[in-house]
């Protein structure tokens, strides 16, 4: 039996839409797999990307031990082992171009030319008469007290560092009490949200924003001139420190930096002629009249150095990474003690 013609047109008509609509849903999956297919792409050439940065950085650290290395084979040679900024390691160096486009440039820097905050720990408090003035601070947290009046801006008052120095102090000891002017528990709890003291060595230089009456801006200014490795603190290089840190270095009893006249002084001498060493630094007209009085300061004192901070970037296709390493030399080997990443 034949159909009417209007019934063949219908039957047309259903097949067209039916069609259309089969064509409709395979566009839209093709475009949702498309868009999928893209982010997957996007999210592989990422990770790839970011893996063969890492790889360049993770070079670039091996390169910074072996002239760790080279530096220490030398050393050997030397009557008296030390480091200074006229080594291998401490050489500018110019980016290094990659193959495929893009560059690796790096540089080391000597830890033992910071001030470590890990040595600020609060002595144990007995049951003597409390010591007055500079004699009853550590020799360490003296020079902390007289390198934070070396801040140019903002500016720190004597008082102002003796409160962020106990404060360190009390951040570090393992006990509850808190130095004549710092801080613990009962300070940090009234804080929004409150937190408590660590009451163990400092893991990085960040934790001084915890600390009480340490501001943005001092932490800002403070950053660049002291560290927390090693955590068992050594003495300060005085081939490496920088102007501020020589500055602090001035007599027992005496809670005042350097003029910065005299730092430039030290730098002056150290940039022509160096040190031959500790008790030539301490020959230093600068220190004419206040020698005698140095006795706790020199134990702090070095020529050596065991830790260094590696900063190395990398750009890979437009893309900036970043590498910040800490490097202990033992001897002729090399450890990576922290590693923190960072893309720009």
């Amino acid at each position: 039996m034949r159909c009417p013609p209007c019934s063949a047109d219908s039957q047309r008509g259903a097949a067209l839409i039916v069609a259309m609509l089969v064509f409709a849903l395979c566009t839209a999956l093709i475009v949702a797999m498309k868009g999928e297919f893209t982010r997957l792409y996007q999210r592989g050439a990422n990770l790839f990307l970011a893996e063969q940065a890492n790889a360049y950085l993770r070079g670039g650290e091996e390169l910074a031990s072996l002239a760790l290395l080279l530096d220490y084979d030398q050393d050997q040679n030397r009557e008296q082992p030390r480091d200074d900024l006229g080594e291998i390691w401490a050489q500018p160096t110019a980016p290094y171009a990659l193959d495929e486009g893009g560059w690796l440039a790096g540089g080391l820097t000597d830890l033992a030319g910071r001030f470590n905050l890990n040595s600020l720990e609060a002595p144990a408090r007995g049951g003597d008469a409390p010591r007055q003035g500079a004699a009853r601070f550590t020799a360490a947290q003296a020079q902390f007290i007289r390198l934070l009046q070396t801040l140019e801006e903002p500016q720190v008052s004597q008082q102002e560092a003796i409160l962020i120095t106990e404060s360190i102090g009390d951040w570090l000891d393992p006990d509850g009490s808190p130095s004549p002017d710092g801080a613990e528990d009962d300070y940090y709890y009234g804080r929004s949200p409150a937190y408590r003291t660590a009451n163990r060595p400092m893991a990085s230089v960040s934790e001084l924003l915890a600390v009480a009456y340490v501001t943005p801006e001092i932490y800002g200014a403070l950053r660049d001139l002291v560290t927390v490795w090693p955590q068992t603190p050594g003495p300060i290089n005085i081939h490496t420190a920088p102007e501020q840190v020589l500055r602090a270095i001035n007599a027992d009893d005496d809670l005042n930096p350097l003029s910065g006249a005299d730092g430039q002084a030290l730098l002056a001498q150290r940039e022509e002629t160096g040190f031959a060493n500790i008790e030539d630094f301490l020959s230093h007209p600068v220190f004419a009249d206040r020698r005698e009085k140095m006795e706790k300061v020199q134990t702090l004192l070095g020529e050596a150095s065991t830790c260094f901070l590696l900063e190395a970037q990398v750009e890979v296709a437009d893309r900036n990474m970043r590498l910040y390493s800490v490097l202990e030399r033992r001897q002729r080997s090399v450890n990576a003690l922290v590693r923190a990443t960072g893309s720009l």
